[in-house]
């Protein structure tokens, strides 16, 4: 593994967990974690395209993380049915925005490496 695709495990990696802990600990207020895990996804998607040589603003990478197919009717769904729920609803929330964020990070990576022009 080069020492980039390390930089971008990370990256993706910090970025999840970070999720997690944003969704678990907003749980209880349906939709307060949205805007906090869509700049935290917009600077993960600034950072690994930073990796590739990429410079973009946040308009950019807002732009781009509309186009990422990630799932956030499946978020919005989980946290209206079940993210009331004491202790179980914080377990789901968080671990959909975990799976949400990691899927994002890596579908970043594939679109930068895929555009990749500096090799």
């Amino acid at each position: 593994m080069t020492m980039k695709q390390r930089r971008i495990h990370a990256i993706i990696h910090v970025a999840t967990v970070a999720a997690g802990g944003v969704g678990a600990g907003l749980a209880k207020l349906p939709g307060s974690d949205m805007p906090v895990l869509c700049v935290l996804q917009q600077a993960m998607i600034i950072a690994i395209g930073h990796e590739y040589g990429c410079e973009l603003a946040k308009t950019d990478a807002k732009h781009l993380l509309l186009t990422f197919p990630a799932g956030y009717g499946g978020k919005a769904l989980s946290g209206v049915l079940i993210g009331w729920l004491p202790g179980f609803g914080s377990l789901i929330r968080a671990s959909t925005a975990m799976v949400i964020t990691e899927s994002i990070g890596w579908t970043a990576n594939a679109y930068f490496a895929n555009n990749d022009t500096s090799t």
